[in-house]
């Protein structure tokens, strides 16, 4: 004998569900896409609904598009940059030292001072 309140041998939403309880599904489509590695991907969509040109592929991630023969480009993947290179990239070697050598001497400073 078990003891509670459980329910055995179903979970939430089992049961038998059909059409008759649900609704009719909306009539669907099947749309290709295709990446950059030659991955098919065909989502359905229903026939009303407007296709997107372009689907993520879900064995690679790349960007697919619905021509076979070209396929969206995979994105360009830029470096991790530091805050050093950005700076860098703002500021010249001169402008560099100048900075340096006014910090330098501020310290310098401030060290003197009892």
């Amino acid at each position: 004998m078990s003891g509670g309140n459980a329910i055995r041998g179903t979970r939430v939403g089992a049961g038998p569900m059909g059409e008759s309880e649900r609704g009719e599904s909306a009539p669907r489509r099947r749309v290709s896409y295709w990446c950059a590695n030659g991955h098919e991907s065909r989502p359905s969509f229903a026939v009303e609904a407007e296709v997107p040109e372009s689907w993520d592929c879900p064995r690679c991630g790349l960007p697919a598009g619905r021509d076979e023969q070209t396929p969206p480009a995979p994105p360009r993947n830029e470096p991790y940059k530091t805050h050093l290179a950005y700076v860098k990239e703002r500021r010249s070697d001169a402008d560099g030292e100048a900075i340096l050598e006014e910090a330098l001497a501020k310290l310098r400073r401030q060290r003197e001072e009892p």
